[in-house]
């Protein structure tokens, strides 16, 4: 058994715990679970602290349970937010959960014959069948409404600041929230939940349950909710969610949202989110302090997570792709690029279209540059800008003689033009 409390501690993974849990896991193989949120078919960087809490549970000897909230994705928690959300249909929270599983099945090791197998559960299975007359009767008159009240997520809602009350579904969160702690211990001798630190409070209700109602005594462990140096939300980019599934999220800019990370965030970031030992941390923090501008904490980073969710050839064509835009890049390594990647790499260039028919016929490139996408003001500009050698086409020099043909598409639809070393313009080929 390795000490999991120690291992998150240093890792600055630990927000709260409650007393006595360290020893209690520290005694034999313990089960716990992380709750997740169904409500799309993919998770985003944002349960990834759940997701390495699990993992880090597991290599330390335990049962970790993934725990998808089939039931409670139906009616929405009011920790953290000011508005209720969306509820989600059974046939989308089917599909939404076997996606979420295949995902996890990257980190966690749901497949062997070892005691401490991860399971994965979804609430809606036993919540189902409950009825509301019963659910009130067995689980609700233990909690008093005065405990419920005195959450923090419960005040913030009814407070004066928020705009709109609280629904009666929604105040009933954290008891089908506590229930399921309660069921969990009964059915899978569970004994602790973990979460962000915004879900303290519908924890201790599932303690305060199995007290209440099992005699028994369950343990609660929170992690900081991770946030970003320049006080940005931490997950997301211009575009919304970075998103652990390939076709939301590409690679390419999976692997670009970590390279980007500032200094600061870097170090912090690489405890939580690789499996590196605090030895090669330490030995890579010392490094990266030295010479900043190599960026080595971030590149490690990126390529640790990219790998850890994509694959080895996935980081190796993100790597690729940045250098196309930021290093020395040839021809080939352009037309090795999907498209999805393609048009995330040149994301923001300007862009015109060319119907098919007059590449196919052969379209000289002082037409390319000037008349048919306005890349150059006048052909007389274009003309210059050849003379010197400053345009490229695909990465390629390319001289006043030359004509654009199909053989010159990348994807058989794009072609790149540049003017020096950072102006680029994208063709379409329609």
């Amino acid at each position: 058994m390795k000490n999991f409390i120690e291992e998150v501690t240093w890792r600055g993974m630990l927000h709260d715990v409650m007393p006595g849990t360290e020893e209690h896991l520290m005694e034999q193989m313990r089960v716990a679970y992380v709750g997740i949120d169904p409500t799309a078919d993919s998770l985003h960087i944002g349960h990834l602290v759940g997701v390495m809490l699990l993992k880090h549970f597991q290599l330390s000897g335990h049962k970790p349970l993934a725990l998808v909230g089939g039931a409670t994705g139906m009616i929405g928690d009011p920790s953290g937010k000011s508005n209720e959300r969306n509820l989600l249909d059974e046939a989308t929270l089917r599909h939404n959960q076997e996606a979420i599983k295949g995902q996890l099945s990257r980190f966690l090791d749901f497949t062997s014959d070892a005691p401490n197998a991860a399971e994965l559960v979804n609430n809606y299975d036993w919540m189902k069948n409950f009825s509301f007359l019963d659910f009130i009767r067995d689980v609700g008159k233990h909690i008093t409404v005065n405990y419920m009240m005195a959450k923090d997520s419960v005040k913030k809602r009814l407070s004066s600041e928020a705009a709109e009350g609280m629904s009666f579904t929604e105040f009933t969160y954290q008891l089908v929230q506590g229930y399921d702690f309660l069921h969990l211990y009964r059915e899978k001798n569970c004994t602790l939940q973990m979460g962000g630190s915004d879900q303290w409070g519908n924890i201790t209700t599932g303690t305060e349950l199995v007290r209440r109602i099992a005699s028994g005594k369950a343990y609660a462990l929170t992690c900081p909710l991770i946030t970003k140096a320049d006080g940005t939300k931490f997950g997301k980019s211009e575009g919304g969610n970075i998103w652990l599934d390939a076709a939301r999220t590409s690679p390419y800019k999976f692997y670009q949202y970590w390279l980007n990370t500032s200094d600061v965030d870097a170090e912090k970031y690489i405890k939580i989110f690789t499996f590196l030992t605090k030895e090669e941390i330490e030995i890579l923090t010392e490094k990266h302090r030295e010479a900043p501008h190599l960026r080595l904490l971030q590149k490690r980073l990126a390529e640790e997570i990219t790998v850890m969710v994509h694959s080895a050839e996935d980081l190796e064509n993100a790597i690729k792709a940045s250098n196309i835009l930021f290093g020395n890049s040839t021809s080939d390594d352009l037309k090795q690029l999907d498209e999805a990647t393609f048009l995330d790499v040149f994301d923001g260039v300007p862009q015109a279209e060319i119907s098919r028919n007059e590449i196919e016929a052969g379209l000289d490139i002082v037409a390319v540059l000037n008349e048919k996408t306005g890349f150059m003001k006048s052909n007389g500009e274009a003309r210059r800008a050849l003379t010197a050698n400053s345009i490229s086409v695909n990465k390629e020099k390319v001289a006043e003689d030359f004509v654009l043909s199909t053989k010159d598409l990348i994807n058989n639809q794009f072609v790149l033009l540049q003017s020096g070393k950072k102006n680029y313009f994208v063709v379409r080929v329609v």
